[in-house]
């Protein structure tokens, strides 16, 4: 392989999103190289079961639903590299070709990029917390929630997303408590309202996780009020933490127009960012829905619209 390489359609990525483009790409005979990032695979490696993704009526394994798009892309001409952009270098006129540095040292050139890189969800930092994703620890109640039915669970964060995430769970676990590090919630006042109805949610101020207990699945929390000290043990199956998200775009900034929370700004309807021949698809671009069906749904559109741009400017 040189040093130096043109290819037509290069997708960063390997999520739904980055496969799916690369399943479109690949049918119209563009050839698309992906390479994957440093997780291969996306967010949804790191889970279990996924029972919300059509087509999987008994359920499958996040990692089995990626190497099956990881197939079916390469199955049409899809070439998957891993490797991890890390420079980028972004035409402005229509019909230029746009840099890609890999992995600091190998330089590519596309007429078309797809931006797949998604966005990783922020965990509090603590070994036992990381030991258990997968086990009980989750950043997606909408994903995950389902496994808890008539059980106990805790949501950590103050914000919109962390009520939206305890309101949807009160629905389906039986006891739901919201751990709030501050005596009060960043959370917009309509939100708040709806909590504080719930009967079975309960929100416990001043309030950090110090260590998730359990072996291999969840058993409980040990948690500390900042403001006294005290520590305590609450038993739970669920812990799931709705602190925020970080879009994977710092090499894209200068680059590209993106939002105050650094996520890609697309035009209305579509997944074309502010340069010609690139686009943005899955959650890099999505900062509310995040799921890997609506991801896949927009990889597709990535494709379609670059396929138009290229025979745009090949005339």
């Amino acid at each position: 392989m040189s040093d130096k390489e043109h290819i037509e359609v290069l997708i960063l990525g390997s999520g739904p999103a980055g496969y799916t483009a690369a399943i479109y790409a690949a049918r119209a005979g563009y050839k698309p190289v992906v390479y994957t990032g440093m997780e291969m695979g996306g967010q949804l490696t790191t889970t279990t079961d996924v029972e919300n993704y059509p087509g999987f009526p008994e359920g499958i394994q996040g990692p089995e639903l990626m190497e099956r798009m990881q197939k079916q892309a390469e199955r049409f001409g899809t070439e998957v590299r891993f490797g991890m952009a890390t420079a980028v270098e972004f035409a402005k006129e229509k019909g230029g070709k746009h840099k890609v540095t890999i992995d600091n040292s190998k330089e590519v050139t596309a007429d078309a990029v797809i931006i797949a890189t998604g966005a990783s969800a922020m965990y509090l930092g603590l070994e036992s917390e990381q030991r258990l994703r997968g086990g009980g620890v989750s950043a997606c109640a909408t994903c995950d929630g389902f496994f808890y039915r008539d059980q106990r669970v805790a949501v950590v964060g103050g914000g919109d997303v962390a009520a939206e995430e305890a309101l949807y769970l009160s629905n389906i676990a039986k006891d739901v408590k919201m751990l709030i590090r501050r005596d009060q919630m960043r959370a917009s006042k309509i939100m708040q309202d709806r909590v504080f109805k719930k009967d079975n949610i309960e929100v416990l101020w001043n309030t950090e996780v110090k260590e998730v207990l359990g072996d291999k699945v969840v058993e409980g929390i040990r948690v500390v009020n900042n403001k006294t000290g005290e520590e305590k043990v609450i038993p739970l199956e669920g812990l799931f933490i709705a602190i925020g998200h970080k879009p994977n775009t710092d090499i894209f900034k200068g680059q590209i127009d993106l939002d105050e929370r650094g996520y890609i700004i697309t035009k209305c309807k579509s997944t074309q960012t502010n340069l010609p021949g690139v686009f943005a698809a899955g959650d890099v671009a999505d900062p509310h829905y995040q799921q890997a069906v609506t991801a896949a749904g927009t990889g597709s559109m990535a494709a379609i619209e670059a396929e138009a741009y290229l025979n745009e400017i090949k005339g």
